[in-house]
């Protein structure tokens, strides 16, 4: 669980003060157009994450990280633990039964007991990780055997939070980085990458809208 292959420049942001200071603001919004945002929620029900898409199963507790007042899930699972940097952007969420306020670039543990989740998922906010393989090593640690890890992401990001790596790449490469961090995390199944919007010429010449990309591995 180290850094290599990555250089020393990559975790670098143009913004290195405190994330508690930029993200103090509340920001009620979404950070993606409505497709990528249904799209989400889609893939979500495909993986039976949420209750509403896997009826008769059993309880389902499943970890939003990086989480806000939204989960893009279609329906509450029986628990839904949310963690985040804004306290009142937690309280928001509707689907929430419990909030967790904690910043994941100063400790990448999750204060979570082995084997607790049967999902963890991560939206439009795998690119700010400046310690991501140490994250997601413990996201598998707290999921159940079997259970996913989806992480899902854009094209769009605040630039000055962003890791230079991040920024550095195209959509192919963030899709392959991606996966090297699921892969060197340890303890997961071989990363599914997959684009779950439309390709197309209506917006810079590339996609519908904003592109929804989706890398999903299990615990193992």
């Amino acid at each position: 669980m180290t850094a290599e292959p990555f250089p020393a420049w990559f975790f670098d942001r143009d913004d290195p003060s405190p994330d508690g200071r930029f993200y103090a603001p509340e920001r009620l919004v979404t950070h993606i157009d409505d497709g990528a945002v249904a799209a989400v929620g889609e893939l979500y029900a495909e993986l039976g994450v949420d209750a509403a898409s896997a009826p008769g199963q059993p309880p389902r507790r499943v970890l939003d990280l990086m989480s806000s007042w939204v989960s893009h899930l279609r329906g509450a699972p029986d628990e839904l633990v949310v963690l985040g940097m804004n306290a009142a952007e937690l309280a928001a969420n509707p689907m929430a039964t419990e909030r967790v306020v904690h910043d994941l670039n100063v400790d990448p543990r999750l204060p979570f007991e082995d084997g607790s989740f049967d999902a963890a998922l991560c939206c439009v906010s795998v690119d700010y990780l400046v310690r991501p393989v140490e994250v997601l090593a413990e996201a598998a640690r707290v999921l159940r055997p079997g259970a996913p890890v989806v992480l899902t992401f854009s094209n769009r990001c605040f630039p000055t939070k962003a890791v230079h790596g991040w920024l550095a790449t195209d959509d192919d490469g963030r899709c392959a980085l991606v996966v090297e961090y699921l892969r060197r995390a340890g303890g997961l199944t071989e990363p599914e990458v997959q684009l779950r919007t439309p390709p197309g010429p209506e917006r810079g010449g590339s996609y519908r809208g904003d592109p929804l990309f989706a890398v999903v591995a299990r615990r193992s």
